[in-house]
């Protein structure tokens, strides 16, 4: 975190100093950088008085921002800047607390883009689009090329409207170490255990054989115990992260269609007309069907594959530990947390720089079908609360702006390889970096960053209807509950909870519950809710080369 500067001069001359020794690579040239930062002093002059306070979740993005890019906008504008990184609950808590009270506690956040079907029933969010066309235009930066942003589709609502301006994208791919996969003798002995090649799994049968093969059967590589899996399960918010991140859609739980599945998504909530309608499978939804049951019980059978400790891990604890060296393969791996596995000496990278792991397509379960999302992708984006004052939200939008300019987003794509500028991943300098990655650039540059997609419009009060996740999944962890019990009892909850927002609320999206009927006349119907599948998968793999090619 970064409060106030220790220069007391401020504007061009600080501009340089930073294009010098901070701002570069850049897109632009160093004259093309001095000209946008000189913007950016003359905007500010009616502001200097001000110190504004923003929040973000803790992610190496957001601490370069907290540690660097803060200083650099006070220095160079005289706007002080409080940038205070936290917990993603955090975040999501502190907004809520300031929508119910409208005291201004920030004066913006950087939330996810999951929270747009809350932002665009609700008229707590300040639409960016509206406020650029209107009482923050003379703010807004000329240069600022929304058409160069690669993730506006998924912070844009049904109207249109664009209600968040992304600041970073990272995504959940399958992780796993290639220069185990291609041992020869492990190689050979997997096809004799399972009948087919050791590569990347396509589906969930051959990430679960993949698993047990090296948990189980090989046990021990140079003298290390390894493991064929790794997740975190602890008791905690991040557990409903896990979960509600498209866990489901990879399941193949909702149905297909673009960003989230139509009309029933990853959440198994079924929308018509834009207004939800239900998440039990007796209201048409699908949190409670077969398919949903069956990813939770995968979810909580496969920690057996996973070292011990997992289940007393939550989110940010177990981000580093693939990078320990001892794990085959995650399917769930956060690219936010790249940089733990690029670091020069690791075991998991080569003497030359490059790693010994890849990511690649996730795999799917056996009720996924062509067409659906196919993984899960986070953008954090600045949101902006009607309970800001004016003047403060116009200078905090000023801040924003900043840390998403083309002076500063390659050298902060470079720090942290959360993109969201084309022009950054075009660069001549990430086309140098893209062989030390793993495969993370070649995903980006790829139709693959479209369908792997964030939650989208269909929940109706993300803050509200996330912690219903880990409170009941958590239940399934420690064996209190069946996965269909729990799944259940949290549907039934979820449906009391659209009720609510039913009753209080009159936007021509808000919910409007379907009448329950015999769940068995829906799942007859064709799509969502899925029927039980019963049915034996042969698992399924690919070599690195062909299994990239749905990114192609």
């Amino acid at each position: 975190m970064f409060v106030g500067s220790s220069r007391t001069a401020i504007g061009e001359g600080n501009a340089i100093d930073w294009i010098t020794n901070e701002f570069q690579p850049s897109t632009l040239t160093k004259a093309q950088q001095q000209q946008e930062l000189q913007w950016f002093i003359d905007a500010a002059k009616p502001y200097q008085h001000l110190t504004i306070r923003v929040t973000s979740e803790r992610i190496a993005t957001h601490i370069y921002e907290s540690e660097v890019l803060a200083k650099a906008f006070s220095e160079i504008t005289g706007i002080k800047v409080i940038h205070e990184v936290t917990g993603e609950d955090d975040v999501l808590h502190k907004m809520s607390i300031q929508n119910r009270t409208k005291q201004n506690l920030y004066d913006a956040y950087i939330s996810d883009s999951d929270l747009i079907g809350t932002h665009f029933r609700q008229n707590y969010v300040v639409p960016i689009s509206d406020f650029i066309a209107g009482a923050g235009k003379k703010v807004t930066l000329p240069t600022l090329d929304l058409d160069d942003f690669i993730g506006l589709k998924f912070t844009t609502s049904p109207d249109g409207k664009l209600y968040q301006l992304p600041d970073q994208q990272f995504v959940n791919l399958y992780w796993y170490r290639q220069d185990w996969f291609q041992r020869p003798e492990l190689k050979q002995l997997f096809k004799n255990l399972y009948g087919y090649e050791l590569g990347v799994p396509q589906n969930w049968q051959a990430y679960e054989d993949i698993a047990e093969f090296f948990s189980e059967k090989v046990q021990v590589i140079d003298g290390e115990r390894i493991y064929g899996h790794m997740d975190y399960a602890k008791t905690h918010p991040s557990l409903g992260w896990r979960l509600s991140d498209a866990w489901l859609s990879m399941a193949g739980v909702g149905d297909t269609g673009l960003p989230n599945g139509s009309p029933v998504d990853e959440w198994g909530i079924r929308v018509e007309d834009c207004r939800p309608v239900g998440v039990s499978t007796a209201r048409g939804g699908a949190l409670n069907s077969p398919a949903a049951v069956y990813a939770v019980e995968k979810y909580v059978d496969w920690l057996k594959y996973a070292p011990k400790s997992a289940k007393d891990l939550y989110f940010s604890q177990s981000l580093a530990w693939a990078a320990k060296g001892v794990i085959a393969q995650q399917i769930f791996w956060y690219s936010a947390d790249i940089e733990n596995f690029t670091k020069p000496g690791s075991v998991i990278v080569n003497h030359d720089g490059t790693p010994k792991w890849r990511v690649a397509p996730s795999p799917v379960g056996k009720y996924w079908q062509q067409g659906m999302k196919s993984g899960y992708q986070d953008t954090g984006a600045w949101t902006f609360l009607a309970s800001t004052p004016l003047e403060r939200r116009q200078a905090a939008w000023l801040y924003a702006q900043f840390v998403v300019s083309k002076t500063v987003s390659l050298k902060k794509l470079l720090k942290s390889y959360t993109p969201v500028r084309l022009s950054d991943l075009r660069s001549a300098e990430v086309t140098a970096k893209a062989p030390y990655l793993g495969g993370l650039i070649e995903f980006y540059r790829s139709k693959g960053r479209d369908i792997w997609t964030p939650t989208g419009n269909n929940v109706p009060d993300y803050p509200g209807m996330s912690v219903y996740w880990w409170r009941y999944l958590s239940m399934v962890v420690e064996g209190k509950n069946s996965a269909q019990q729990a799944l259940d009892e949290m549907a039934e909850e979820v449906d009391a909870h659209l009720a609510k927002i039913e009753v209080s609320s009159t936007g021509s999206c808000s919910p409007k519950l379907n009448p329950r009927i015999d769940k068995e006349l829906w799942l007859q119907k064709t799509g969502a809710p899925k029927p039980l599948m019963n049915l034996p998968v042969r698992g399924r793999t690919l070599s690195y080369e062909e299994a990239i090619r749905v990114w192609q």
